[in-house]
This record gives structure tokens, sequence and C-alpha cells, in this order.
């Protein structure tokens, strides 16, 4: 019997297509909404957590803040070592210097920066490379003139396809030698492109560069079995008592944890992905209104068919499946269309505005049962309508 309904519905939707089309618009519109923009808000998610987990996992940062009518206080090398030796659970302590130059190499230039960084920064940071190799010791401790570049540096000023290995480059005044290539990071949350730029030993570019021995910043790897809490409160007070800040006055550094940066624009993108999702559900409301409205239009049409039928031995239950399943169907149908239009939407958006294409079975699931039961639950009143008919009536009617 139910395969019996399900042809007669087809039937039904197939003799009034446009009129289907048209009603299943709202289901359509509604659940291709949903399903993009928690697709895209699970792309945005994805790639604020790859800006963030590119500063390093489980890392504070820490830099100076600038005063009211004076400039930031820099750190020193005393500083950096008083944090890797005095606080508990710091596994990587290392400082970093920056500066603008301009690359030169086989009558190119291109704009870029130049860290001073060491291995361990890098390890800090989870900083990887393509090809090459890090800084060795000695030349941390020398200040050789030694360099990692990130890929839009090699891009613009080396020979295309070939290996910028054991090639000289120039920094402002400042020749170099490359020995690696950094990965293809993108923006890192942080000030500048990470993939433009050129890290050379900390002390050369302190001696060649800024032309002292401040540390601009400095990371602090710690273990996660401490609690990061702790060890911010601790590294608060270290520095605090090095920089000979009275109590009561205000931290003249910040420190950033990038696990709870992580969680807080996780947190807040989940939110706002939330909210859009809830707003674009509301369409599936109306879409399922339009469901009601055009089934009752229905059976007002069909109403000598209903009365035949009746008259002839259909039970009340079998007339009211029939109505509920036309219903069912077109909303289904109307989610199928949904979920295929949302797919195409989704790549193409997350393409254009750059962010990850994240698919998820379960709000694609999730969706398509919930334009199904907009179809029990604003297709059961009509046809609850159409059951209760009264035969003799529904033969009379013109």
């Amino acid at each position: 019997m139910f395969g019996a309904t399900l042809l007669l519905a087809f039937r039904e939707i197939r003799r009034h297509i446009l009129r289907s089309i048209l009603t299943t618009l709202g289901i359509i519109i509604g659940v291709a909404a949903v399903i993009t923009m928690v697709t895209l808000g699970n792309g945005v998610t994805a790639s604020v957590k790859d800006q963030i987990s590119s500063l390093g996992s489980n890392v504070f940062i820490v830099f100076p803040l600038r005063g009211d009518r004076s400039a930031p206080r820099p750190f020193d090398e005393d500083d950096v070592e008083a944090v890797r030796n005095q606080i508990a659970g710091a596994q990587i302590v290392a400082g970093s210097v920056s500066a603008s130059a301009t690359a030169f190499h086989n009558g190119a230039d291109w704009s870029t920066s130049v860290q001073g960084a060491n291995t361990a920064f890098l390890n800090a940071q989870s900083i990887e490379l393509s090809e090459g190799r890090p800084f060795n010791s000695e030349e941390e401790t020398a200040g050789r003139n030694v360099c990692l570049i990130g890929v839009k540096v090699r891009d613009a000023i080396f020979v295309p396809d070939t290996s910028p290995l054991g090639l000289e480059m120039r920094l402002d005044s400042v020749s170099c030698t490359v020995v690696g290539v950094l990965v293809e990071r993108g923006q890192t949350g942080g000030p500048g492109d990470a993939d433009n730029t050129v890290i050379m030993p900390l002390k050369t570019v302190q001696r060649r560069f800024t032309g002292n021995d401040n540390i601009q910043s400095f990371v602090v790897k710690y273990d996660a079995d401490y609690s990061s809490a702790s060890i911010q409160e601790a590294l608060v007070g270290l520095l605090r008592e090095r920089r000979l800040l009275q109590e009561g006055s205000d931290n003249d550094f910040n420190i950033i944890d990038t696990a709870q940066v992580n969680e807080a624009l996780g947190a807040a993108t989940g939110a706002l992905t939330a909210m859009v999702a809830v707003i674009a559900g509301i369409s599936l409301l109306v879409g399922g209104i339009g469901i009601m409205n055009i089934m009752l239009v229905s059976v007002t049409e069909r109403t000598r068919e209903i009365g035949i039928r009746l008259a002839i031995g259909a039970l009340s239950r079998e007339v009211r499946l029939q109505f509920l399943t036309e219903a069912v169907v077109l909303c289904c149908l109307g989610g199928l269309v949904g979920i295929a239009l949302a797919s195409g939407l989704s790549w193409s958006l997350a393409a254009v505005i750059d962010v990850p294409f994240v698919f998820s079975p379960s709000i694609n699931i999730l969706s398509f049962l919930f334009s199904a039961a907009m179809g029990i639950i604003f297709g059961y009143y009509p046809a609850a309508r159409a059951s209760k008919l009264d035969p003799i009536e529904a033969l009379r009617h013109e």
C-alpha cells in the first residue's frame, strides 16, 4: 500500500510540476542556506585554527607595550635566560627581533622583513623548512651571514624552478647565504606576511640591522602537563620583578596565550555560525508554511477525487497517508536539491574567501531529516482535513 501511495504522490507532483517546483523553493533555499553557512563557518574556524597553530601550540608570546608618552621598553637576553631557568614548565624560551629590509639578487629587488631568531624559536613556533637546513649552533653563536627565506622572497628574486640553496643574496647592504626555504604558511594572525620574510641568526640581525642587543619579543613554549594559568602567573611575576614595576602599576608588557586565543576565536566563529544558521533556518519554516498552503489548495482541488475514493471503500487513514506522503516527498525532493545546491555554493564561496572547504556529513543529513520533518509537521493538517471529508458532500463538490 505504501508503494502505491508513493507512486500516486509522484504522479501528482509530476502533474503539477511547475507548482511543485515553486512550492519547494522555500525548502530548497532554506536547506541550501543552512548547509552553506555552516560549511563556510567550519571553513573559517579551520582557517583561524591553522593561523593560530602557525604561532605554535602551548606557546606564550611576550612583547613590550608602549607607554603613554614613551616607546616600549625592550627585553634583553638576561630576561630570556631568567625565564628559561626560573619558570617551571617552560620547555623552550627564545627571543626575536625584526626589521624592514630590501632583498636583492641577480638584479631583482623585493621589499621584505628580516627576522632575527634561532633554531629554538623555529621549533617553538613549529616553523618548518620545505628544503635546506636550519642554522647550526656555530652559525647562531658567531652570528654568521646565513638565512632562511620565505616562499614569496624566493619567487620574487630567484630564478623560477631552481633551488636557491647555497646562493648569495643581499638584504640592504648585508650579504647572506641561503641555507633553507620556509614552508608556505600564509597569514599567521600577527603583523606582516609570514611568507614574505627572511630569517637570520639573532646575533646577526642585532649586530647588522638593529645595532643593539635588545630583544623585541620572545616566545615561551610550555609543557602541556602544566597549567597555562599558573605558568602565566609566574611569568608575569618574574617579568614585573625584573622590570622593577611597583605594586599597583600596570604591566608594561603583554602576554598572548595561543591556546586561549585559539579557543576564544573558535568559540566566537562557532557562535556566529550557529546564529547565521538559525536565521537561515527560518526560511525552512517559511517553506514549510508554503507546503501547508499548497496542500490545502490541493485538498480543495481534489475534493471530488477524495469523495470517490472514500465512497468506494478507501479508509480515512489511507487518504491521510496519501496527502501526508505527497507533502513529505515534496519536502524531501526540496531537501535533496538544496543539498546539491549548497555543495556547489559552499565550494565556490570557500574558494572566493580563501578558506578550506570542510564537508560535514552530519549537517547535510540533519538538514535533509529536518526538511522531511517539515513535510510531516506542515503536511499533517491538510492530510487530516482530507481524511475527514464527508464522502457525500465531497461528491457534490464542483
